[in-house]
């Protein structure tokens, strides 16, 4: 399993006690597909299961991007 995970920040000073910072945070940044594990039940009482062995889900989510603006004073 692997994934990205990237942030940026900018802080911007008004004063000495006061300020302003914008930041970025970017998870799962190249959007890559983990996929989960395949489906382990092979035999049912009915025979053969039809999807043993497909993968059928992912663990992870997308590519999910987030932004804050924090004012301090």
């Amino acid at each position: 399993m692997a994934t990205w995970d990237f942030s940026v920040l900018k802080e911007i000073a008004f004063r000495e006690s006061r300020g302003l910072e914008f930041r970025a945070e970017i998870f799962n940044l190249l959007s890559r597909a983990n996929s989960n594990t395949p489906n382990l039940i092979a035999f049912t009482p009915s025979g053969v299961s039809g999807t043993a062995g497909a993968i059928s889900s992912t663990s992870t989510t997308s590519r999910q991007v987030q932004f804050a603006l924090e004012l301090h004073w």
